[in-house]
């Protein structure tokens, strides 16, 4: 990659970063003088714009240098008084017509339902992976409170459980524009609770919410923990639902790997229906990338995309994450980056290492699965809440990670290695006939992987 492409890259992913005033202001005029051993100098119109790039920009300048070119260390800007770049640059700055600029997706929620219009089911890419979700939630769409109520959606991050549950909101916002929809993240339903208890007014939270014919909760699973909030969701829960009231729930997780959850909630959420969201398989990733460029009019090579598909396979965030990449370069340089060019861009999504994890982060991923505090992992205690994911911890250090069982025994506070050896062929049997165990073990390695 030359200097310029450098470059050009590092602005495409500004530009997807900042507003477009401040792009233009602070990244105006600017090129890569000069690269040697690790040190980039980068050439700025004045004084003023070296100070705000040193103070503001440098470290986001720098992480996206270095993601495109790993050998670079440091940035240095100097004044340039030129002016010999401007003639360079004007095609990025002088014309916004000419140069289409990307639109950021902003959140034009509504006042009323706090939903977002850009979350539909006509650009919610169905697939294998998510078909039976999508399906409970279209017919739920379609006759909301008489089927499917609770529906609980539960996937790994990135994979469109928002997009689905929102879509479903919109879709009866259209359908019945006379009932009273309400999207809620779990957080925000919280801070709602707490702060009618503080301002004394419950009572008529409780009432407002009972209005409501059509509730949604996102990330439902924080609620985990709040004794109160769980109790106030459950008296709504109960209300809404005996009204034959819609309630569309989505979490990280299925209702019986939430910990810290009342079973008096966890029974009702599984006393609708549950659908699950994978990951989406190659055919499917194939099918995002051509809708999504289609959408975005932007059309690339089969093997751009393919070679897209093959390599982003985490979730359905990277893959826009890489198609958007790509879309910036072209609309920086007008032309249609081709594979070569593909790969350059993307070679630090492609070409990242698996992620490698540690012992003592293998066992924080898990203490934090099941709401526990590490050392709860660590010490001798046989209650069954802290015994399990203990169990989860020994097996999971052995097939991750290989470690030998006098080491996993170590790391668990000096157990024998007879007491690893049960605990991971205990785990390993159950898993062969315990879907639960299966599915805890999935999300646990979802999460690691995820960081």
């Amino acid at each position: 990659m030359t200097k310029e492409e450098l470059w050009q890259a590092v602005l495409a992913q500004i530009q997807f970063n900042i507003s477009k005033a401040n792009f233009a202001t602070w990244f105006r005029n600017t090129e890569i003088l000069e690269e040697k051993e690790g040190k980039l100098l980068v050439s700025v119109p004045n004084a003023f714009s070296k100070e705000w790039l040193e103070q503001k920009y440098n470290k986001f300048v720098l992480k996206t240098l270095h993601d495109l070119n790993e050998g670079i260390k440091e940035v240095e800007y100097i004044i340039n008084r030129t002016g010999g770049q401007v003639e360079k640059q004007k095609k990025y700055f002088s014309t916004p017509q000419s140069v289409p600029q990307l639109e950021f997706e902003e959140l034009k929620v509504s006042k009323e339902t706090n939903l977002n219009p850009k979350y539909t089911f006509e650009n919610f890419i169905v697939g294998p992976f998510n078909e039976m979700a999508q399906a409970a939630g279209w017919a739920i769409s379609e006759n909301p409170g008489a089927i499917y109520n609770p529906l609980f959606v539960y996937g790994g991050v990135g994979l469109g459980k928002t997009h689905l549950i929102q879509a479903i909101g919109n879709k009866i916002s259209e359908n019945f524009p006379d009932k009273k929809i309400k999207y809620a993240s779990s957080e925000k339903f919280i801070t709602g609770i707490v702060g009618a208890i503080k301002n004394g007014s419950i009572e008529s939270f409780k009432q407002e919410n009972q209005k409501i014919d059509v509730l949604i909760i996102d990330d439902i699973q924080f609620l985990a923990g709040k004794e109160k909030t769980q109790e106030e969701f459950f008296h709504l829960f109960n209300a809404l639902y005996e009204k034959n009231k819609q309630i569309v729930l989505s979490s990280d997780r299925f209702p019986k790997a939430i910990p810290a959850l009342e079973e008096r909630l966890r029974s009702r959420f599984e006393g609708g229906m549950i659908a699950d969201i994978g990951h989406p398989d190659y055919e499917t990733r194939l099918a995002i990338l051509k809708i999504k460029s289609k959408q975005k009019e932007v059309e690339f090579s089969d093997k751009v995309l393919e070679f897209i598909a093959s390599n982003v396979q985490t979730n359905i965030r990277e893959i826009e994450g890489a198609l958007n990449r790509l879309i910036a370069c072209q609309r920086l340089n007008g032309k249609i980056p081709d594979l070569e060019t593909a790969k350059n861009l993307l070679k630090n999504i492609i070409k990242a290492p698996p992620r490698v994890i540690s012992s003592d982060q293998l066992i924080k991923a898990v203490a934090d699965f099941y709401n526990l505090k590490e050392e709860d992992i660590l010490n001798n205690s046989r209650r069954k809440e802290i015994v399990r994911p203990r169990q989860v911890v020994m097996y999971l250090l052995r097939e991750e990670l290989k470690c030998s069982f006098p080491t996993i025994g170590r790391k668990l506070g000096g157990k024998d290695h007879t007491t690893i050896i049960y605990g991971c062929e205990k785990i390993a049997k159950e898993s062969e006939k315990n879907e639960v165990l299966v599915e805890e073990i999935k999300l646990i390695k979802q999460k690691i992987c995820s960081g």
